[in-house]
């Protein structure tokens, strides 16, 4: 397993998101899948540096990559902020003109597209969002 923990905030997200780009890369997702790694991964570090540490109270977050069997990338993402379960946030409306479209969503929308799966567990204090990745998707 392979992992780096920063403090949560927006100035460390390249550094994070390279790290999975990296680990990806090495362990021999192609480009198009890489980046699809890469957007999923962004989307969810941007909520935890927006929103899980709410009245500029500063945490970390920690991202971990390992695979399984060759086939299977496996991303935790570790955080300590509130609570926040993206299992039981809604689809966004689609069909509705956009100017009526409710705000947000839509980077939830775009993770559960580019992953294969999305877990989320609350262990302790500890938020952990798991994607899993198939390589020969």
């Amino acid at each position: 397993m392979s992992k780096i923990k920063l403090p949560a905030n927006i100035y460390n997200l390249r550094k994070l998101i390279q790290f999975v780009s990296n680990f990806a890369k090495e362990k021999g997702f192609a480009r198009k899948r890489s980046r699809e790694i890469e957007l999923a991964v962004e989307e969810a570090l941007v909520n935890i540096s927006k929103y899980a540490y709410p009245d500029n109270n500063t945490g970390e977050v920690e991202v971990r990559c390992q695979m399984d069997n060759d086939a299977v990338l496996v991303i935790e993402i570790l955080d300590t902020g509130t609570p926040f379960d993206i299992r039981y946030f809604s689809e966004p409306d689609l069909n509705v003109n956009i100017s009526d479209r409710k705000i947000g969503g839509l980077g939830i929308f775009l993770i559960r597209k580019m992953v294969d799966e999305v877990h989320y567990r609350r262990d302790g204090e500890s938020n952990i969002l798991t994607f899993i990745i198939r390589k020969n998707d």
